[in-house]
């Protein structure tokens, strides 16, 4: 069972990092409420959407936010 954990890291990490592709296209930094109201509607999984909330309040560039959340910024 423990063979199951990466294999979903990785789906949340493609999530994660289609979600920021498509967040960051065309902007600089964007606040923690935006990250997370867009990922909501693009229905993350519950684990990526708490990471997202437990960011704290503020704007971040891509890189911050891929950082932070365990994506990578392309």
């Amino acid at each position: 069972m423990t063979d199951d954990a990466p294999v979903t890291d990785e789906v949340d990490t493609r999530h994660l990092d289609e979600l920021l592709d498509d967040l960051y296209r065309g902007q600089e930094r964007i606040s923690q409420a935006d990250i997370y109201r867009r990922a909501v509607a693009a229905e993350l999984p519950p684990t990526l959407l708490s990471r997202i909330a437990a960011l704290p309040q503020g704007e971040y560039a891509v890189d911050e936010a891929a950082d932070l959340l365990g994506g990578s910024a392309a």
